[in-house]
């Protein structure tokens, strides 16, 4: 198996790639749904956020206002980084939890949706491939009518990501969202084709298969009864 690493700029209409990629049948693993998860009250990241930030980010029924952090974080650097080194960690947990489940269903290749995949950079060099969706014309108008946004307000939050041409550097396939959905659906349907008809992960499924016949011949050499195998949760190779 192998990753797709999916991201875009903010209000580029990453979510509506994200949808026809669910319709074709793709795993996808959304860092955001599980950016929610891992900081739901009295969880590691939550108790971390609001001893940094303070009770003032709480709602009413003591979950995070992500309104309130957000007008913190995009107008402080320093605040939007220490933000990320606590949610960061237990996200990428909860990625490699879906990851592996996914391998274990023999899915030939999952599809990572990371709004900040390039920015953090730290992930990109596991990605056999990935993917941006661009859409620079409408951008600040999406995303000011999206979010209510001032015109202000939308533009610094543009600016806490990387330039959109910057990214394009770093992506193996763009998808242009400038048109219409039909266009974009149609972008999707070709990179879906491509993906599909690579090999990849067969070199992947190769090294797994690998390691786990490693581990068969360390076990015999610690464990003498015929009985004894590897546990049963160990993924088998199709």
């Amino acid at each position: 198996m192998f990753l797709v690493g999916l991201s875009g700029g903010i209000a580029s209409g990453k979510s509506t790639v994200v949808t026809v990629l669910r319709e074709l049948g793709c795993a996808v693993i959304d860092a955001d749904v599980i950016a929610r998860q891992v900081v739901q009250p009295h969880l590691k990241a939550y108790q971390q956020i609001v001893h940094h930030f303070g009770t003032e980010i709480l709602l009413e029924n003591g979950e995070i206002n992500r309104e309130a952090l957000g007008s913190i974080i995009f107008s402080q650097p320093e605040k939007r980084q220490l933000l990320n080194s606590i949610t960061h960690p237990e996200i990428q947990k909860e990625m490699l939890k879906q990851i592996l489940k996914y391998f274990v269903l023999g899915y030939r290749y999952v599809i990572l949706d990371i709004p900040l995949l390039f920015e953090t950079n730290r992930l990109t060099k596991f990605m056999k491939y990935t993917v941006l969706v661009y859409c620079p014309r409408a951008q600040l108008s999406r995303l000011m009518q999206r979010d209510g946004l001032a015109q202000a307000e939308a533009e610094a939050r543009i600016r806490s990501q990387l330039p959109l041409d910057e990214k394009r550097r770093f992506a193996t396939h763009i998808i242009d969202n400038s048109g219409g959905r039909e266009s974009t659906r149609r972008q999707v349907l070709r990179l879906h084709s491509h993906l599909e008809d690579s090999l990849d992960f067969l070199w992947a499924r190769l090294a797994a298969g690998t390691v786990v016949v490693g581990l068969g011949g360390s076990c015999s050499c610690y464990w003498v009864s015929p009985r004894c195998s590897l546990p049963s949760s160990q993924p088998q190779q199709g």
